[in-house]
């Protein structure tokens, strides 16, 4: 599903990721932790094709991704990645049902086909009757929902996630974390989230620790 080999980045002199290797299996939940600073997000940034590296491998879905142009790029990504960040960065002046559309819409689906898609995944995540609710009327735990749904609606392969739970109280976190695992089963997607809440990273299948750059254990 994953495969990324001897990855390296620097920006300037400053050598982030120091030939870091790692291969994830389809389905799989893997937490990656380590101190601040130790590489964690930008490798979450070159896996999602967010950024490139300066040397390595790296595949997805058996796709090479050096291979790709800039435009084919961004087009993999919309179709195959999902990302959920610690703030929802959902749109203010949209609706719920309105955010979670926006990346089908970019891929070129139909008004119709992408809102019976959002609807779904609403409906799935307990959110159907805030689906005209913009974000400011929302709580923490619904926002950061509706930006799970808004990762799902291209049904991607793969679903990145910085510090979902950093924002969120004791007990929505829980249901967060629950979540991920739920919808694992329900679409078989697989997962990869950076965390510094223990009791996440502990439900992974794998826990991967970083530090300096790179993977120790």
């Amino acid at each position: 599903m994953i495969k990324a080999t001897n990855i390296h980045k620097s920006y300037a002199t400053l050598e982030v990721l120091k030939g870091v290797s790692i291969s994830i299996n389809k389905g799989e939940v893997i937490s990656i932790v380590g101190p601040s600073g130790a590489g964690k997000t930008t490798l979450l940034h070159i896996i999602g094709t967010l950024d490139r590296a300066n040397s390595g491998t790296l595949e997805i879905n058996n796709t090479l991704i050096s291979s790709l142009s800039d435009k084919k790029l961004a087009d993999f990504r919309n179709k195959n990645i999902g990302f959920v960040f610690q703030f929802h960065h959902l749109l203010p002046e949209f609706t719920a049902l309105e955010n979670v559309c926006i990346p089908a819409f970019i891929a070129g689906v139909s008004k119709s086909e992408a809102e019976k898609k959002a609807l779904e995944l609403l409906t799935f995540l307990g959110l159907i009757n805030r689906i005209n609710h913009k974000p400011n009327e929302l709580s923490g735990g619904e926002q950061q929902r509706v930006a799970v749904a808004r990762a799902l609606i291209n049904n991607p392969a793969v679903i990145l996630a910085d510090e979902p739970s950093g924002n969120l109280d004791t007990a929505t976190a829980k249901e967060l974390h629950q979540l991920f695992f739920t919808l694992r089963e329900k679409y078989e997607q697989t997962f990869v989230i950076v965390t510094h809440n223990e009791e996440l990273a502990n439900m992974a299948d794998r826990k991967l620790i970083m530090r300096d750059g790179n993977i120790v254990e």
